[in-house]
C-alpha cells in the first residue's frame, strides 16, 4: 500500500459510535491513521475494531464529564502526539425556545463539551494539528423547537473562529464543517411518533437539491479534506455540508 499523508498519524475522535463520527472513523482508518475514539456506548465500532484491531481504540467516556476528558488525554498521550482532533459529540432536542434548562443542557455537549475537549487535549496536540468542529446547517436560519440546539452550535462556531486565530500562529489549525439534515440517529432521539418525524424529514428533504437526506459519509469526506495538508490554507472557516438547503 502506498504511503499517503494519514499514514501513521493520530486521530480523536468523540461520539464516535454511530453517524458522522463512526463515518470518519471508517474513513481515516483504511487510509493508515490510527484512531482514538471515544463514546459514550460502543455501538457500530465494534465491527470496525474487528477489521482495524488495535489501530482502533476506543474509550467509554462523556464529553460532560471532565475526569473522562481527562483520561482521554491521558490515552493519547500513551499514543503519541495528537495529528487530528474532531471533538464530534452532539445532542439536540425539541424543546421550548425559551427553555433554558434545555439549552443548558445542549450547551454541555454541543459547545463547552466540545471546547473541553480540546482543553483536555491542547497539550497533547502535534505540530501542526488540524482540528475540525461541527456546527450546524440551521445557525443561520430558525426552526421551530430547535432554538436551543441551534444557539448552542451557533455559540460554539463564534467561539470557534476566534480560536482558530488565537492557536493557529501555534500550529493548530481550527475549522468547522456543519452538516446538514443527515440520515443519522439523531432524528430518531428527538422524541417525534412516527407521523411527526416523517413529516418533519418531508419537510427539510423539499429543501434539498438531490431530494433526499445526506448520508454520514458525504459529511466525514468533507471533515477528512479539512483535516488534511490540502486545506493547509484554511483556518477557521465554517464548511456547510448541507445538500443545498441554506441555498432556499
Amino acid at each position: 500500500m502506498m504511503k499517503t499523508e494519514f499514514q501513521d498519524r493520530l486521530a480523536v475522535i468523540t461520539g464516535a459510535s454511530s453517524g458522522i463520527g463512526l463515518a470518519l472513523c471508517a474513513a481515516l482508518l483504511p487510509r493508515g491513521v490510527r484512531v482514538l475514539a471515544m463514546s459514550r456506548t460502543l455501538g457500530e465500532l465494534a465491527v470496525l475494531q474487528q477489521i482495524y484491531g488495535e489501530r482502533l481504540r476506543w474509550f467509554a467516556g462523556d464529553v460532560t464529564r471532565t475526569d473522562d476528558l481527562h483520561e482521554l488525554a491521558r490515552q493519547a498521550a500513551r499514543l503519541g502526539a495528537v495529528d487530528y482532533l474532531v471533538p464530534n459529540a452532539g445532542s439536540a432536542e425539541l424543546a421550548d425556545s425559551l427553555d433554558m434548562g434545555a439549552f443548558e443542557r445542549q450547551w454541555a455537549v454541543n459547545g463547552a463539551g466540545a471546547l473541553n475537549t480540546l482543553a483536555a487535549l491542547r497539550g497533547e496536540l502535534a505540530n501542526p494539528a488540524s482540528v475540525v468542529f461541527v456546527g450546524s446547517f440551521l445557525c443561520d436560519s430558525s426552526f421551530p423547537g430547535l432554538a436551543a440546539s441551534i444557539a448552542s452550535k451557533a455559540a460554539l462556531v463564534a467561539q470557534v473562529r476566534t480560536l482558530a486565530t488565537e492557536l493557529g500562529p501555534l500550529g493548530i489549525r481550527i475549522n468547522l464543517v456543519s452538516p446538514g439534515p443527515t440520515a443519522t440517529a439523531l432524528w430518531d432521539n428527538l422524541g417525534l411518533d412516527e407521523e411527526q418525524l416523517e413529516a418533519l424529514t418531508s419537510r427539510l428533504t423539499q429543501r434539498l437539491v438531490p431530494g433526499r437526506f445526506l448520508d454520514a459519509a458525504a459529511v466525514a469526506n468533507v471533515m477528512v479534506f479539512q483535516l488534511s495538508q490540502g486545506a493547509r490554507g484554511v483556518y477557521g472557516q465554517d464548511w456547510k455540508v448541507d445538500g443545498g438547503y441554506t441555498l432556499g
